[in-house]
């Protein structure tokens, strides 16, 4: 059995899924309302269901319309993809697409997917933010870029999360240390060295570390703090102490000054990925840049520490 409707009755549908109201839906795709309802309600009859539950004041999606909305939201992507690829349009098309990303993740994962992008799509800018996790977090939930890589955001309701790859805490020390001839190291052996520790109290990277170490009881000498990534591995590098980072901050191996040693067991990993906003919409051109991010990385099921290495980046915590 087929059934009949034209896309602008899904993007009719969406709009009011998104807003809330027939009034603000009607003014975002330029139609007078009882046109908008039409359309909602000629839907509504061709599926057989209703899909939305309307009052005075607000508008609610019923269990229906919730089922449709992801097939909605894929139908209309993959459309307007398709439009683009048609004739070369994806060549000529221009314009900007804005993410937010943590520093260490971006320096690692970006450069090849942009790569690829841009062969794509030559004319489409690509702004990337370097912010903290709860900077890039709020970025995406504001809707000031188009979505985010990041380490937080799996349990916000407000936005969807996409693992990309683990990324496991490391020691990194100077090659004359002690401990830098081991092979792997445990957290207890760390105990009396002096370590420095990266990021503001409840910050991002902090917070997570500080909460794995507590549920092991593991307690460890932090003697110095530092707000970000390249001041501890000066650090690092100057002799003053060593460091436990995520395996993606790490210099690029082999390093003539720093060494950089697996802990286990107990390994504790951040998790990275893609976040977000829930009832967002990514334009074609976003949608195709997360597409080749998570074909590029998770597709081949590497974790980061199977991968090439990057030089560490500010990235505040």
């Amino acid at each position: 059995m087929s059934i009949n409707f034209e896309l602008l009755d899904l993007r009719a549908f969406l709009a009011v899924f998104d807003l809330g109201t027939f009034h603000k839906a009607a003014e975002l795709l330029n139609m007078s309302q009882p046109a908008l309802s039409r359309r909602i309600q000629g839907l509504e009859t061709r599926l057989g269901s209703h899909l939305l539950e309307r009052s005075t004041r607000h508008v609610a999606p019923t269990a229906a319309g919730r089922k449709l909305e992801p097939i909605a939201r894929r139908m209309l992507d993959e459309f307007d993809s398709s439009l683009m690829s048609l004739a070369g349009i994806g060549e000529r098309q221009s314009g900007q697409i804005t993410i937010a990303s943590i520093p260490s993740a971006a320096t690692f994962l970006l450069p090849r997917v942009i790569k690829q992008f841009n062969r794509r799509y030559p004319l489409i800018r690509v702004r990337v933010l370097d912010r903290s996790p709860q900077e890039a977090l709020d970025c995406v939930m504001l809707g000031e870029v188009e979505f985010g890589i990041n380490m937080i955001g799996s349990t916000e309701s407000e936005v969807t999360f996409s693992h990309l790859l683990d990324d496991p805490y490391v020691f990194v020390c100077r090659r004359d240390h002690a401990l830098a001839r081991r092979r792997k190291i445990s957290w207890h052996d760390l105990s009396g060295h002096r370590l420095i520790r990266i990021g503001r109290p409840n910050s991002g990277n902090r917070a997570f570390l500080d909460s794995a170490l507590a549920k092991a009881n593991v307690r460890l000498d932090w003697f110095y703090e530092v707000s970000n990534l390249t001041t501890a591995l000066g650090l690092v590098e100057a002799g003053l102490g060593a460091s436990i980072l995520p395996r993606l901050a790490t210099p690029h191996a082999p390093h003539t000054v720093v060494s950089v040693i697996p802990i286990h067991p107990l390994e504790v990993s951040r998790v990275i990925g893609i976040i977000e906003r829930r009832k967002g919409r990514l334009s074609p051109a976003a949608r195709c840049f997360r597409d080749i991010l998570l074909a590029d990385w998770s597709g081949l099921g590497l974790k980061g520490r199977d991968r090439g290495r990057r030089g560490a980046r500010q990235e505040s915590r």
